[in-house]
């Protein structure tokens, strides 16, 4: 198993899309004007909603109690671990998601750019695509499992392939991991967290907001504040 070091990681950055975020602005509402049509739409949505379910204790990859209640952002801390990607991340499964953060906001942003440019490609965008960020802040202060010292562990870092990674990330899920630290992929030098457990993502808060303008799915965003 890779070693264990103690992480006291302040302000590392998350970057969710806009409408995701608190006060966020539901895509919902963009499908009708007429609020008794609205407002079932939300209840249908609401039924289905990951977030809810797990909180209810009935969405099987996670248990109702491993979830945090009553703190700051509390609802952004939870759906992070009940919204799994259909095909997973890097090390973790469909069924469980992660808190997935940067040390550093260059490396989220180019996260962020790399997987929204691949959605773009898949489903075949090729116009200009605006797409608003908001940063979540987050600390860390536990041991965390660190392979960026570990060559042995190098499958774990290939940019397509998930196949090694997911399966570590499964071993030490089991095992009671707090997470794994672990160089970027996306940006050289950069340094990225994924936290297994949603009690150690600690003093969450809203930070920054960006637009990313992408062009198309084959060139890089221009980023700016909002």
């Amino acid at each position: 198993m890779p070693p264990t070091v103690w992480i006291d990681e302040r302000d590392t950055h998350r970057l969710i899309p806009a409408q995701y975020a608190e006060g966020g602005v539901s895509v919902l509402t963009q499908l009708t004007d007429d609020e008794e049509i609205l407002e079932g739409i939300f209840e249908l949505d609401n039924a289905t909603n990951d977030r809810l379910l797990a909180e209810s204790d009935l969405l099987p990859g996670i248990d109702a109690r491993e979830l945090v209640f009553g703190i700051p952002s509390y609802r952004i801390i939870n759906a992070a671990f009940c919204h799994a990607a259909s095909g997973g991340t890097r090390f973790s499964s469909a069924d469980r998601g992660a808190w997935y953060a940067g040390f550093e906001l260059e490396t989220s942003q180019a996260e962020v750019a790399y997987h929204k440019r691949l959605w773009l490609t898949e489903v075949n965008w090729n116009e200009e695509e605006v797409s608003d960020y908001v940063d979540y802040l987050a600390d860390f202060r536990a041991e965390f499992h660190d392979i960026r010292s570990s060559p042995e562990r190098t499958d774990c870092l290939n940019p397509t392939d998930y196949s090694a990674s997911q399966a570590l990330g499964a071993v030490l899920l089991a095992q009671g991991s707090a997470g794994i630290v672990f160089p970027s992929v996306r940006r050289p030098g950069g340094t990225c967290i994924v936290c297994f457990r949603p009690v150690l993502v600690t003093n969450v808060r809203l930070g920054s907001s960006f637009t990313f303008v992408f062009p198309d799915p084959a060139s890089p965003p221009t980023i700016s504040p909002r």
